[in-house]
């Protein structure tokens, strides 16, 4: 037990450092490109990330979940995910470059043909490094990825298929594997038999999780899809950053400790609580601070995507939640599940998006808050048939983090009333904020604070 606690407690740390040194240099050039660029202009992106997002879904294949999770992987799974992997990107680039000229029609913008043929390349060139970052997730060497994550930062800069192929080229380089020549048929069924399932989720969630962007592209115009993008991108920053970072850590630890459930249950319990501790108040002060930091990041020019990024403060806000509880559904071996989950979440999706479409973007983002709270109901009644942690159970553990955040943000929030220059209103609120948090965490949370702070020190 010892060595897996101080490989989780090492890995968060270096998950930690890889995560957001890289997004944090990322989101810098995303802000200078979003301050020289048009709504217009930036939502061009938009349009074509659905068909990016997709192509690497079947790249992926979920087999790499499917290793992690195998305990007697050989060297003949990893080679023959490796030549799937090779194949399949090969294959969906070609079909991206051969329809860009129907999806630039779909959309009246024949700009989108390069776009879409040159950044389709990072398709192929991510498939060749996939089973090497595989290998750093298993061994939860996060380590090695920070330092080639950093090489690949300060070599290429700003230039994203280069970034791409360095990246992989360094995977090959520090991971000492290489591919053997043999291709096996029953490993291969093996792991598609719980990967194939995992994939045709990702493939749903890649499709719902983009297709906002399709239909506002396609509905309204291309400065409302550039509002709604940078929202997005601002939204999810904190959310998936520090998820991931979890997630990536905790699914090889958790699936070491699939068979003994108290330990298993015990330590699902204290990820729930220090995801959300974390990743609550940050989320509800985003959200209190829209305005001055949109001001101030990207100028008054993108001051109409604050509504939209309030509104999906609170849609993402709950997505370690998901992830958590769809996380368990991997680690015990349950893709059938998983995927039966995301079937019946995205119908109700389908449904709201139909009826908010027609009201507008803003209508469309509250409409995105509707059904991430459905889907959490959903999610958390399954997980506890797995392991006896149902709603109500993981209600009671998370309701007194959200509350006190709710109480943090409205703290934030209340300087806006009387301070308008932006700089001034933004540390104000902050510093309310903040100062609000950490007091009812060591008055009302306690448990989750030591947590948090044991965390950090150790």
């Amino acid at each position: 037990m010892t060595g897996i606690k101080q490989k989780t407690i090492a890995g968060l740390k270096w998950s930690a450092a890889e995560r957001f040194s890289s997004q944090g240099v990322r989101f810098v050039i995303s802000i200078f490109i979003a301050r020289m660029l048009s709504p217009a202009d930036y939502g061009i992106i938009g349009m074509i990330m659905i068909f990016i997002e997709i192509s690497g879904v079947f790249v992926s294949g979920g087999f790499g979940a499917a290793l992690i999770r195998k305990q007697d992987r050989s060297d003949t799974d990893l080679s023959t995910v490796f030549y799937y992997n090779i194949a399949i990107s090969i294959f969906f680039y070609l079909l991206l470059f051969i329809t860009a000229p129907y999806i630039a029609s779909f959309y009246g913008n024949s700009i989108l043909i390069p776009v879409i043929r040159v950044v389709g390349l990072n398709v192929i060139i991510g498939a060749f490094g996939a089973i090497q970052s595989t290998i750093l997730n298993i061994r939860i060497d996060f380590k090695t990825q920070t330092k080639i994550s950093l090489i690949t930062l300060v070599i290429s800069g700003t230039i994203g298929i280069t970034m791409a192929l360095i990246s992989t080229i360094l995977l090959w380089v520090f991971i000492k594997w290489q591919p053997k020549l043999i291709f096996s048929g029953n490993s291969f069924r093996e792991l598609f038999g719980f990967g194939s399932k995992l994939m045709l989720s990702g493939l749903i969630d890649a499709t719902y999780n983009n297709i906002y962007q399709v239909i506002i592209g396609k509905m309204f115009t291309s400065a409302d899809l550039g509002f709604f993008t940078r929202a997005k991108l601002l939204a999810q920053q904190p959310s998936s950053n520090i998820t991931g970072v979890i997630q990536r850590v905790t699914f090889p630890v958790l699936s070491e400790m699939q068979n003994n459930l108290p330990q298993l249950e015990s330590n699902y319990r204290k990820l729930l609580k220090m995801s959300a501790f974390v990743i609550f108040p940050l989320m509800l002060l985003l959200g209190a601070l829209s305005e001055p930091l949109i001001k101030i990041l990207l100028t008054d020019k993108w001051l109409p995507a604050v509504p939209l990024l309030q509104v999906l403060c609170i849609a993402y806000m709950f997505y370690p939640v998901h992830a958590i509880n769809l996380n368990l559904l991997q680690v015990k071996g349950r893709s059938d599940l998983f995927l039966k989950l995301e079937i019946i979440k995205k119908m109700i999706t389908t449904i709201i998006l139909f009826v908010t479409a027609p009201l507008g973007v803003l209508a469309m983002c509250v409409g995105i808050v509707v059904s991430s709270l459905i889907s959490l109901v959903i999610n958390t009644h399954y997980t506890g048939k797995l392991i006896n942690i149902g709603f109500f159970d993981q209600l009671r553990d998370i309701m007194p983090i959200l509350i006190l955040s709710i109480v943090s943000g409205v703290a934030a929030y209340a300087p806006s009333f009387v301070i308008e220059e932006s700089y001034f209103r933004l540390a104000t609120g902050g510093i309310l904020g903040g100062f609000c948090f950490f007091t009812g965490s060591y008055l009302f949370c306690k448990n989750e604070l030591k947590l948090l702070k044991s965390f950090i020190t150790k």
